[in-house]
């Protein structure tokens, strides 16, 4: 684990992006297929899922035997870094486009459609829209000092174990990082199980305008990045436990850390302009 050749390595052709690419397209298919109502779009998801399951099992084991083998140059290492800092950008810009569809429906499209002079920096006063099959009655926009408040202090203090876990791996206290790990995980699935509360009590849906979708395609996607890390922040438990990682060379679990840090951030701008502004 602490050994690491002088030469870059080069990997043996691979079948795995092929799956990969069936995986998504499969996936992609089947959801195209639910959204239209066709009866086998379920289970051609599930198809989708279950393909992208054994590629991910299966690809992320390959590097990890030739990670553990010692295979990985310094100059293999600052590739992972340069590859992982430009996936992180790519989430970033996704979210950045979700950001601006909820500025431009809120102070530009709303106010046009509602013949009003109400524009940016001034806030619509009839924000949030009321959508079809709802009266203004009966909806309840989500408040932001209920559930998404203790969601943002949940967020920041996994922030904090997972950075505690890195001390303990860079000091060589195996039994920091795995408390670390351990105290990250549960909260991550914490958070998971309130939002998920939150939405079983919610007034609207995502078809209830462009208030519903915007909120639940920002704060449905934020959600699924955090499954994905909580997933990946188990793996890497795992790995701790099977002995891997040393204080020198432990970029599997960095990207994971950057990754964690990356949900923390775009959660708290969910707080500010999704639920308190």
């Amino acid at each position: 684990m602490n050994q690491q050749t002088q030469h870059y390595y080069l990997p043996a052709p691979s079948y795995w992006p092929i799956i990969a690419s069936t995986a998504l397209l499969t996936l992609a298919s089947g959801f195209v297929l639910f959204l239209n109502h066709f009866a086998p779009g379920p289970y051609v998801m599930v198809a989708g899922a279950l393909i992208l399951a054994y590629l991910v099992f299966g690809w992320f084991g390959v590097v990890i035997k030739e990670s553990v083998g010692g295979l990985f140059s310094r100059q293999v290492d600052h590739s992972f870094r340069w590859g992982m800092g430009w996936f992180i950008y790519s989430e970033v810009m996704f979210f950045v486009a979700f950001f601006v569809a909820l500025f431009y429906a809120r102070n530009v499209a709303v106010p046009w459609l509602g013949d009003t002079k109400l524009l940016w920096p001034h806030f619509v006063a009839h924000w949030p829209t009321v959508g079809p099959g709802i009266t203004e009655a009966s909806f309840t926009p989500m408040k932001a000092w209920g559930i998404p408040a203790i969601n943002t202090l949940i967020l920041l203090s996994s922030g904090a174990t997972v950075t505690w876990a890195h001390w303990g791996l860079i000091k060589n206290n195996r039994t920091q990082l795995k408390i670390g790990l351990i105290f990250t995980i549960l909260l991550g699935v914490t958070f998971l199980g309130l939002q998920a509360h939150e939405y079983a009590e919610a007034g609207f849906s995502i078809k209830s305008g462009i208030y519903g979708t915007t909120f639940f395609m920002l704060t449905g996607f934020h959600g699924l990045h955090v499954t994905l890390g909580a997933i990946m922040l188990t793996v890497i438990l795992f790995r701790v436990m099977a002995g891997h990682f040393s204080a020198e060379n432990h970029f599997g679990f960095e990207a994971v850390a950057w990754y964690w840090h990356f949900v923390d951030v775009v959660w708290l701008l969910l707080f500010v302009f999704v639920y308190w502004l």
